[in-house]
């Protein structure tokens, strides 16, 4: 008889998630974790002494409060730090726009750009909430088959009522779900400023520009998820993105889940068909009737199963799945604030949110023409966080954490490789356009951590360094999207490679765990 229900591999926030709701209905659970810290991409580690980075993820809003609220979460430690303002533009100029939650504020921010944008502003806040409410249903929901057959016809039409309450914003939605974010941008709004501050939502991590189909889905980001205390407040966790995994760690270990770190997986065992366990990269195997993978779609089926398990069509839909990524991190540790010129705003305030380094969307579009090419971006996109603005756990006093999210980085170049002189040249790049903005940044940089796509590959396996599982464009949204049930019976997937997709959602997690006990 096996010692456990259910073997997890990864103990990235899905996991972790899949593996309490595992314990709670009884099951005994087991979760293996390939590195030393548990949270996937969503961990944080005390790279230099002092200074705790959340090297990959850094921002929380879409985890879902049903999880929060059902794991009992807050009540084990968690604790989301709300950022407001949420976002920060320095132009060339000298201007800047500073936007927050607060609406008669940033009615007087834009106004400094346009009169028009200011009155238009709200309306289109209110537009993208009334799509968001009407969508987020879908993303908590487990789909049914597609192709749908008699039954799952019924099922969609269930999920899909919620839509209709859309009314005359039904086609704008619809191409919002579907279209580029900038001819809807230009349709709104007439200052550069708030265009490319709202356009650098619709590409982070994505390997398009915001004149591409499906860029504007990603805009929906800016108005969804609640955790951090009411809709659209974003967040950070106190202590680290990796708060999150050690309190759901916490949890998981109250209800009897077994959590290994340092337990590499090198393939998932098959008998009859049916998955019966793993066996680690040192030769030992332990049983399970159920394997629940938190690795991405690739990983799970061509490396830890093997092709021999697969017929022909489902191994071609696996080597389909787009995991094109331009995406790269650059983490430092820095000797005090960046003199941003903020105007009339203390900068630690004006910091709190995302700074934005790019100041058209000609600039978003010309920073992806360089990467379409195969090269990095010359004069790269910058989303800025500093997270020590507000939790005062992560690094000496005086002392901060800058997080740079860039576009564009080219997982394939079309000249040479990630080598360490040209990782150090493009994060010299990026510092460089800063310093354009925050002339003392060069000074008070102590230490730095570069991560491109082909490192986000090597230390957290995901394919092609897409931080999603797999892009997030529209033929790979929805139910076209990994299943949770996989063609192998027993084996099941439970990360961002399946519905509703990438984020700190929570939800593919507690998607799977429900698919397992459904049976």
């Amino acid at each position: 008889m096996s010692k456990f229900d259910c073997i997890i591999i990864g103990a990235g926030h899905n996991g972790l998630v899949a593996a309490a709701y595992l314990a709670k209905a009884g099951r005994k659970v087991c979760v293996l974790e390939k590195r030393h810290v548990l949270g996937g991409c969503s961990s944080t580690e005390e790279l230099w002494s002092g200074f705790k980075v959340s090297p990959a993820a850094y921002v929380i809003s879409l985890f879902l409060p049903r999880i929060i609220r059902e794991l009992k979460l807050k009540e084990n430690g968690l604790k989301i730090l709300p950022r407001d303002p949420s976002s920060f533009t320095p132009l060339p100029d000298g201007r800047s726009l500073l936007l927050g939650h607060d609406a008669e504020s940033n009615r007087k921010q834009i106004a400094k750009f346009s009169q028009k944008d200011a009155d238009a502003y709200p309306r289109y806040e209110s537009f993208l909430t009334r799509t968001a409410e009407a969508l987020e249903p879908l993303m908590e929901s487990r789909l049914p088959k597609f192709p749908p057959g008699p039954i799952d016809m019924i099922k969609w039409w269930q999920l899909i009522k919620p839509v209709k309450q859309l009314g005359g914003d039904l086609q704008s939605a619809v191409e919002l779900m579907t279209g580029a974010a900038t001819p809807i941008l230009h349709r709104w709004f007439e200052s550069e400023a708030l265009k490319a501050t709202l356009a650098t939502d619709a590409i982070i991590g994505a390997f398009m520009p915001p004149s591409s189909p499906g860029s504007a889905y990603v805009l929906l980001h800016h108005v969804m998820g609640h955790a951090g205390g009411k809709r659209g407040v974003w967040g950070y966790v106190r202590g680290g993105m990796g708060g999150l995994a050690d309190v759901l760690a916490t949890v998981c270990e109250q209800l009897g889940v077994e959590v290994r770190c340092e337990s590499a997986v090198a393939g998932i065992d098959v008998k009859g068909g049916v998955a019966s366990g793993v066996t680690f990269e040192n030769g030992d195997s332990i049983d399970a009737p159920v394997v629940i993978s938190n690795v991405d779609a690739n990983v799970t089926f061509l490396k830890l199963l093997g092709r021999d398990h697969l017929s022909g069509e489902f191994t071609e839909s696996i080597e389909a799945i787009d995991y094109a990524s331009a995406s790269a991190k650059i983490n430092l540790a820095l000797d005090g604030l960046p003199d941003l010129n903020t105007g009339d705003v203390d900068p630690a305030i004006a910091l709190r949110g995302t700074t934005h380094i790019s100041p058209t969307i000609e600039y978003i579009e010309r920073a992806y023409d360089d990467a379409k090419y195969g090269m990095p971006s010359r004069r790269p996109v910058l989303e800025i966080t500093m997270p020590t603005t507000v939790d005062d756990t992560l690094a000496p006093a005086g002392k901060h954490i800058m997080s740079m999210f860039v576009q564009y980085a080219p997982y394939e170049l079309a000249d040479g490789n990630w080598d360490d002189d040209l990782r150090n040249a493009f994060a010299d790049t990026c510092i460089n356009v800063l310093a354009e903005y925050a002339p003392n940044i060069h000074d008070i940089v102590l230490h730095r951590q570069v991560l491109t796509p082909v490192d986000l590959e090597r230390v957290y396996g995901l394919t092609g360094g897409n931080i999603f599982q797999g892009a997030m464009n529209l033929h790979q949204l929805g139910p076209m999207r990994s299943a949770c049930r996989t063609p192998i019976r027993g084996l099941y997937l439970c990360g961002a490679a399946t519905h509703p997709g990438g984020g700190v959602l929570g939800a593919c997690g507690l998607n799977a765990a429900e698919t397992v006990l459904r049976g």
